[in-house]
């Protein structure tokens, strides 16, 4: 893959590479979350087992996902990509993942899709040859794209999903958003059918709700990844690059589902649920676990500890999330992560409001 040359005229692709850049900026050196709203973790109380017959060793945390053996209900989910430095970003937490042997998602391709000779800089395959890799793009652009115009950004990273990510929020603060979301579930029940990999439909900080989630699955998606609020907030990040602020950006900042109550919203109906956004230690992970997830996400905190330590830093923060949880694990029974989905929770007031929302029947509508 070459590297454009400098000198080269500018255009919109320079431009979108200068958006990732300033993304990436601001998530290392400014405050990027939500600002009063929680994930609702907090509200999420496991029962303490003071007699589990377990050694720590005994714990088995592993999981089957999309054909690969993960060490970890695991993902470092999708972040960047379309310069240097955003191949740098994914080489390095790509080899995280591979030693690790967690899953990793790449950010949005669409730099890749608008100048294919960026593709490198999403080239990490090499770095990750064994574990899961997920291949991104946004629902706005490959609603107007074909199966055949989608497989390059698989077949060249050779990714196990694809990722369509869902930021109405994050696009319409964007001063250079899109402002049509028309026909996303039409393209997602045409891809769904078309494409030679799962598709998973991926929010960007604001949830999925029952509703939405329905609709999903009706349109043949299995895969969906909450991305709930409370944590990385893409409405701020773009507030923040607003020439004077957005005021609008600021109004909305916590807009969106928690990420806790959205796994309560999509549970029970049979899909493969990530579970992203503020997910922060082991213990976030356990309660996703509990609440119904398969895997839970992280973006945010293993790359703020990448830019603050290197790659010894992003591997000591898998290490924590991954001892949080087999620590929960023991201290609530569970051998296994199938055990751990079974074990009781409790619930605190916002959450439980949330649960009986889940169980009314959600109105349909026509896509």
């Amino acid at each position: 893959m070459k590297r454009r040359t400098a000198g080269a005229a500018q255009g919109p692709a320079d431009d979108l590479a200068a958006r990732k850049q300033s993304h990436l900026d601001l998530c290392a050196r400014e405050d990027v979350e939500a600002a009063r709203k929680t994930t609702l973790f907090e509200e999420v109380d496991f029962v303490h087992d003071a007699l589990p017959d377990l050694a720590l060793d005994d714990v088995d945390c592993r999981v089957r996902w999309l054909g690969k053996e993960l060490a970890a209900p695991l993902v470092i989910t999708g972040m960047t990509g379309g310069t240097a430095e955003a191949f740098a970003v994914n080489r390095d937490l790509a080899t995280v993942a591979e030693e690790k042997r967690i899953a990793f998602g790449l950010g949005s391709q669409r730099a890749m899709q608008k100048r294919p000779d960026s593709a490198w800089t999403y080239s990490i395959r090499e770095f990750a040859p064994t574990t899961a890799l997920l291949a991104n793009i946004g629902l706005a652009q490959a609603r107007t794209m074909s199966a055949d115009d989608l497989k390059p950004l698989i077949d060249e990273i050779a990714a196990d999903a694809l990722c369509l990510h869902l930021n109405v929020a994050q696009e319409l603060i964007q001063p250079e958003g899109d402002r049509d979301f028309r026909n996303g579930t039409q393209a997602f029940r045409r891809l769904c059918r078309e494409l030679p990999v799962p598709v998973i439909a991926k929010e960007t900080g604001c949830g999925v709700s029952r509703a939405v989630a329905l609709r999903l699955r009706a349109a043949g998606v299995k895969h969906v990844d909450v991305s709930g609020a409370g944590g990385t907030s893409w409405v701020r990040i773009e507030a923040l690059r607003a020439p004077g602020g957005s005021k609008l950006g600021e109004l909305f900042r916590d807009w969106g589902v928690p990420t806790a109550a959205s796994l309560l919203q999509v549970r029970g109906l049979g899909l493969q649920v990530i579970a992203s956004g503020g997910v922060r230690d082991g213990l976030d992970v356990a309660k996703a676990i509990a609440l119904g997830a398969t895997l839970a996400g992280t973006a945010l905190p293993v790359y703020q500890a990448y830019r603050a330590g290197g790659l010894d830093a992003a591997r000591a923060f898998i290490d924590e999330l991954i001892g949080g949880l087999r620590l929960t694990m023991l201290l609530t029974g569970a051998r296994t992560i199938a055990e751990l989905r079974r074990r009781p929770v409790v619930l605190g007031p916002t959450l439980a409001t949330w649960q009986r929302l889940s169980s009314t029947p959600a109105t349909r509508r026509k896509a």
